[in-house]
């Protein structure tokens, strides 16, 4: 077989969402009562999809790491928490209405204030007015003021609040960081796009709490660099990622710097993670609102201070759907018949991958055939994400194709007799015959250990 080379156009988002519906990658929530907008569940494939970027997340910025250590804070938080980050205040998004169809917009959305986008009628919306995103909730048997609690809209204060509880246990000095990962909530007036906004998401953020030593802003850039090797590692297309370092202007106010990791999706540009020197204002502002000290205590030179920080904030959920989109391709295959076809293949990195190795018996009628290739199956089980399957052999190479497979393992008559097996690699399609005993060699040396 031969393929023409990649097409170096991007998916369309329709693509996409049949492609994540079809082969159980993310699905509606509550698609049988006609779904919620802002949230999706996570089927058999996009579960271990997202579970696998979450891994590689947590590997490059904790595991193999001395100065960061791991924390996991409440979803509900006390009221004060987020007086403090500003969040009941000046969260917000401007919001119109239209008065004919009765639609919600965000006045950053609209392509114009003429009209409105969905019904056409002019002069129809109000003017802008706040919205808070904030999810309110209310904590105990009476449902008053006294009551009214928040879900998180971002994990990043639960580290703020606990700060000095961290470094006192896990004797850290700055400069050091603190990282977790963990739902949030945010009332999008309007989500859309697939997973790229919704209402209930999943945040990977670092907080890198460094001294005031004048390399506050060289560790910033530092932190820039190795987020833009990790996404270089796993593949991701240079042409379709940027990293956009905001201008004054631009800059949130408590923000000495800032870069936006920005990728470009099939609707165009858009943000999946933000890198930011935060200078102090943080532990400041709820030191301000509690009265409690949350200052660093130097020991060698006797002196506490405030730290500087420093943030790395992902969105997981963002992060994951663009796995799948920068991973998507579709390609003209010629058979050996002379036939042209067409093959949508997902080319994941092996560590990304949901499913790294596929074994297939040739014939399901045949038990010593079935049984030869489940031993083969449940033996690279302990080290690769494995599948079985049976049937026609096209149809089984397409399907693991689409959902990303690196390698297919083929099980056939002759395996029988020569314990030899067929390795048919993802990406070139290439088939090598190789002996069942090497078979776990062959692969790891291929693609590495995934466990």
């Amino acid at each position: 077989m031969t393929t023409d080379p990649l097409n170096a156009s991007r998916p369309t988002l329709e693509e996409i969402t049949a492609l994540a519906k079809r082969r159980g990658f993310m699905f509606q929530s509550s698609e049988i009562y006609g779904g919620i907008g802002g949230f999706f569940d996570y089927g058999p494939l996009g579960a271990v999809l997202k579970r696998n970027v979450k891994e590689a997340w947590w590997r490059e910025m904790v595991t193999k790491r001395d100065d960061v250590v791991a924390f996991d804070a409440s979803i509900v938080m006390h009221p004060q928490v987020w007086k403090a980050s500003g969040h009941l205040d000046v969260f917000h998004d401007r919001m119109v209405d239209c008065r004919q169809c009765k639609h919600r917009f965000r006045v950053d959305h609209l392509p114009s204030r003429e009209k409105c986008p969905d019904c056409g009628t002019t002069g129809s919306l109000t003017e802008p007015r706040n919205f808070n995103l904030m999810l309110k909730t209310n904590i105990g048997p009476m449902e008053d003021s006294a009551s009214v609690a928040y879900l998180r809209p971002e994990t990043a204060q639960g580290i703020f609040v606990n700060f000095k509880n961290i470094y006192q246990t896990a004797r850290k000095r700055p400069p050091f960081g603190i990282a977790q990962m963990g739902k949030s909530f945010r009332n999008e007036i309007t989500p859309g796009n697939f997973t790229f906004r919704m209402r209930e998401f999943e945040q990977a953020e670092l907080e890198y709490f460094v001294p005031h030593d004048g390399k506050d802003m060289e560790r910033f850039h530092e932190w820039v660099a190795l987020r833009k090797k990790w996404y270089s590692d796993y593949g991701i297309q240079a042409d379709r990622l940027r990293f956009y370092e905001l201008p004054a202007d631009e800059r949130p106010h408590y923000a000495v710097a800032c870069t936006d990791v920005e990728y470009c999706f099939p609707w165009g540009w858009g943000e999946l993670e933000s890198i930011a020197h935060r200078g102090t204002y943080d532990l400041d502002a709820h030191m301000k609102l509690s009265g409690k000290d949350l200052t660093y205590f130097d020991e060698a030179a006797k002196e506490k201070y405030t730290p500087i920080l420093i943030e790395s904030s992902s969105g997981l959920d963002r992060t994951t759907l663009v796995m799948l989109v920068d991973a998507y391709a579709k390609e003209r295959v010629l058979g050996t018949d002379g036939k042209e076809s067409e093959r949508v293949v997902l080319r994941f990195h092996p560590r990304i991958a949901p499913v790294s190795v596929a074994v297939f018996s040739l014939a399901r009628n045949k038990p010593e055939l079935v049984e030869r290739a489940r031993s083969i199956e449940r033996g690279l089980r302990e080290t690769f994400r494995t599948q079985y399957d049976e049937g026609n052999i096209g149809q089984l190479y397409r399907r693991q194709d689409e959902i990303g497979t690196p390698f297919c393992v083929t099980v056939d008559f002759d395996s029988l007799d020569d314990q030899c097996v067929t390795v048919r690699e993802r990406d070139s399609m290439r088939q090598e015959r190789i002996n069942a005993s090497q078979l776990e060699r062959y692969l790891a040396e291929r693609q590495g250990s995934i466990c």
